[in-house]
């Protein structure tokens, strides 16, 4: 690899906002604020919307879509065309 041209790669905590789920990885992130994870040491920490704590899919949670209304809505803009 080049010197001088890569971000550093160094320990960071992912919190996710809703699941509360923490895990502490190896990213290139920055972030300005820290924590102190369970080791003592402060990390820099990265929220995320969602993760395997709060994804439908690894919850078996699912959100119900409004597709009918998509449809109608495609049928009224493009009619019998498709």
């Amino acid at each position: 690899m080049q010197t001088a041209i890569h971000p550093a790669y160094r320990p960071v905590v992912f919190r996710d906002k809703s699941g509360g789920l923490a895990f502490l990885s190896r990213s290139t992130v920055t972030g300005d604020r820290t924590v102190e994870w369970e080791d003592g040491r402060s990390y820099p920490v990265i929220d995320v919307e969602i993760s395997s704590a709060s994804h439908p899919f690894h919850t078996g949670r699912s959100r119900v879509l409004d597709t009918a209304g998509r449809v109608e809505r495609f049928r009224r803009r493009f009619g019998d065309r498709y």
